[in-house]
């Protein structure tokens, strides 16, 4: 009896799921916005290395590795980085800005990378840990993740985030920190950049994640909108995700119809462009005229009453310009004299050197040796012009590694 039940079961089974299968190809599929199709495809894990561009064997490494000095020393047992400081005075006291510390963080890992030295991975990883809280996920009222900072939500929280885990993922080839997915915090960061898309191009620069969420339309940073396309296109390059290139091409194309500004940012997403994707003739121009407005202002810039924070984005904006025009197999070499003559100016402000001729003591040299100052009337270590400088000088070691 036992052995008539069992052929009759197993074909009851098997006449079951061919009718379960057969429903379910039957049943109407929803369609989903192109949005929410992305959302759903598994970017978590890397699909391959990172791939890094030679430096060039320069002193220059020096002064990179001496900032990164300077951030290591600053940095609190928490993992906390010093926002600023009056190297006169030592006071402290200003309301730190998330975007500039998670900087801070990204150019720990650049430091990491360029003296292949772990220990600045490893305060890097401390400070990331810090700031990883201030990631605000809220699916009912905005769609992504953004990094919270002075009350709301800027775009510029979410474009450094997806920066530091792209320079960390560049310094250490993983996206795991302690089984922690940072590739997924990156990713998300991106749907929020997206999201932040105005009709007319370009994007909202601020969103209050507050009670019903809204963007607001008046606020505006100079640098949002480029460093926004830059880390589209490292989201590109981490996950090979062709969603990421589309949304930055579709965002650049808007970008370069507008007036020229002396964006860093742009700059160096054009760098990423050419290395990952191509650069049209227009772009290819638009990048030139970013550097010839930055070139036109090199006298008043190099003024010593004037800022060398703003001078280490000018060595960035360079320095990814040149990078751009090698790949792009178009005129460069002109820019290279251009970069010297501005990082002279800032190596002038990064401690020891003191061309404003400050009563130094022992103790000043202990603390700050490596930090830039930024002018002789303000006397203030801030660690973003840290980001640009290691940020600039890195991209510079990279394109002289490229001509030779």
């Amino acid at each position: 009896m036992r052995k008539r039940i069992i052929p009759i079961l197993i074909g009851i089974f098997a006449l079951a799921g061919i009718a379960y299968f057969w429903l379910k190809s039957a049943a109407p599929q929803t369609q989903s916005s192109s949005f929410e199709s992305i959302a759903s495809t598994p970017t978590a894990i890397s699909s391959h290395a990172p791939e890094v561009l030679p430096l060039a064997n320069s002193p220059l490494k020096a002064s990179i590795t001496a900032a990164g000095d300077y951030l290591v020393r600053q940095q609190l047992a928490n993992g906390e980085l010093a926002y600023q400081v009056n190297l006169l005075t030592n006071d402290r006291s200003s309301v730190p800005s998330y975007i500039r510390l998670m900087g801070g963080t990204s150019a720990l890992y650049t430091v990491c990378r360029v003296a292949g030295d772990m220990i600045y991975c490893d305060a890097a990883d401390r400070a990331l840990e810090q700031y990883l809280p201030n990631l605000l996920t809220d699916p009912e009222h905005f769609k992504g993740t953004c990094l919270y900072t002075n009350g709301a939500c800027p775009l510029g929280g979410a474009t450094v985030t997806i920066d530091a885990i792209y320079k960390r993922w560049q310094a250490t080839g993983t996206v795991l920190l302690n089984r922690h997915d940072l590739l997924a915090d990156a990713v998300n960061s991106g749907y929020f950049i997206v999201s932040m898309r105005r009709p007319e191009g370009g994007f909202y620069h601020s969103f209050d994640p507050h009670f019903a969420g809204t963007v607001d339309p008046n606020y505006f940073d100079p640098t949002f909108n480029g460093e926004g396309v830059a880390a589209l296109l490292q989201l590109y390059e981490m996950t090979g995700n062709d969603f990421w290139l589309e949304q930055a091409h579709e965002v650049n194309a808007f970008m370069v119809t507008l007036p020229v500004t002396e964006d860093s940012g742009h700059a160096y997403a054009f760098a990423l462009f050419a290395r990952t994707d191509t650069l049209s003739k227009v772009e290819l121009g638009y990048a030139k005229s970013i550097a010839d407005l930055i070139i036109a202002g090199q006298i008043r810039s190099l003024n010593p009453a004037n800022s060398s924070t703003a001078t280490t984005t000018k060595v960035e904006a360079l320095s990814a310009a040149a990078q751009a025009f090698a790949f792009a197999d178009a005129d460069h070499e002109w820019l290279d004299r251009e970069i010297k003559t501005f990082i002279t100016f800032v190596q002038a402000r990064q401690f020891p050197a003191n061309d404003c001729n400050f009563d130094l003591t022992k103790d000043m040299l202990e603390r700050y040796s490596g930090g830039l100052f930024n002018t002789c009337e303000d006397p203030s270590i801030r660690v973003d012009g840290i980001q640009h400088w290691v940020d600039g000088l890195t991209m510079y070691l990279e394109y002289q590694g490229m001509e030779k």
